[in-house]
């Protein structure tokens, strides 16, 4: 069986998978600028599948896996390497981390004991992940490239808190219901 090319989003998703472990070896070694460019390419990456398997239905579930699983890997991989070089508060990682064990934990749960998933995420699940993302670009670019003004990374850091907390609790909520109301059946 061969490649085929609606396993391109699929193959640019196991790339960015990868592409973590030179990622974190940049940011141990305090390359930050050579770090900044490969999550620059992560990003594109996530970008350019994501439009492929819109523009040309190669959606699939194997891909609905594995991008936001990719993702997820990325930002959380990050956020632990920059906590653990003392760049961002110990507990705002700990909290990343926790509400991303929560969700999936809660995800495979409904999966295997509810029903077949199939999500999508919320609105403030979004921002929370648009915020988590910019909070770390300016980390890497203020540690690799220009000091920026020192409120903007505490006003971040307060912005990221705020939206984990949010999107943490709105999916236990609206999850739980949805879980409560499938029960009742």
């Amino acid at each position: 069986m061969g490649l085929r090319a609606r396993d391109i989003p699929n193959i640019i998703s196991i790339a960015r998978v990868i592409l973590v472990f030179p990622v974190i070896w940049l940011l141990l070694h305090q390359d930050y600028r050579s770090a900044m460019a490969l999550f620059f390419v992560a990003g594109v990456s996530d970008a350019l599948d994501g439009f492929l398997a819109r523009q040309f239905h190669w959606q699939s579930r194997l891909g609905g896996i594995l991008d936001p699983l990719a993702d997820k890997f990325l930002l959380v991989s990050v956020y632990f390497c920059l906590g653990w070089l003392g760049e961002l508060p110990v507990w705002l990682v700990v909290l990343v981390i926790l509400r991303d064990v929560i969700i999936v934990g809660g995800a495979l749960a409904w999966h295997f004991r509810v029903e077949k998933l199939d999500a999508s995420p919320s609105l403030v699940s979004k921002a929370n992940t648009a915020l988590q993302i910019t909070l770390v670009l300016l980390v890497v670019y203020d540690l690799g490239f220009t000091p920026l003004a020192e409120g903007l990374l505490r006003a971040m850091i307060w912005a990221v808190t705020f939206t984990t907390l949010w999107s943490g609790v709105d999916y236990v909520v609206s999850w739980g219901r949805k879980a409560g109301r499938q029960i009742r059946r």
